[in-house]
């Protein structure tokens, strides 16, 4: 994970030194209502890791690995194109074992993670434009494809660096 639900801090992971940087702190007067982080091993079309929503009871730190199950996702556009947000639950948190799919998922709380992010950059003037709740299968499909793509990556880093190693 990389950002602890209600933190207003915007913390990402700098893949090429290995460390977590404050990227900035929310200006709007939101906070992240949920987990938020990436999905190792894959490669989202934005050139970043797939988005990751986390739901959990109590939040987790920086740089915590947690074991997930997707259920759906968000589908959105922001500045820079397509921003898919994989909806995930937590297999440590009993509270949320049951949660298979994301119809299961208190329906308000849905609103509340659309509305978050309808708002959470209008004070740095940067349009984001929700475009709905996407099923588990799509969210599944989407992460297979990202995973190629890091995969193809790899393969290609591999080949370039002959030995792997630059």
């Amino acid at each position: 994970m990389e950002i602890p639900a209600r933190s207003r801090n915007k913390y990402e992971y700098d893949e090429r030194v290995g460390v977590f940087r404050l990227d900035r702190v929310l200006s709007s007067a939101v906070f992240y209502n949920f987990d938020y982080g990436f999905i190792e091993g894959t490669r989202a079309d934005d050139g970043d890791h797939t988005d990751a929503m986390l739901l959990i009871d109590e939040p987790t730190f920086s740089g915590c690995h947690v074991w997930a199950r997707p259920i759906g996702g968000l589908e959105m556009r922001d500045e820079k194109g397509g921003d898919f947000k994989v909806l995930c639950v937590a297999l440590a948190d009993a509270h949320q074992a049951h949660v298979m799919r994301l119809e299961q998922v208190r329906p308000h709380r849905l609103v509340e993670i659309e509305h978050f992010f309808q708002t959470y950059k209008l004070l740095e003037n940067k349009a984001v434009e929700v475009l709905g709740w996407r099923d588990h299968a799509f969210a599944l499909e989407l992460l297979r494809a990202d995973r190629q793509r890091w995969v193809e990556e790899a393969a290609s880093k591999t080949a370039t660096n002959g030995d792997g190693h630059g």
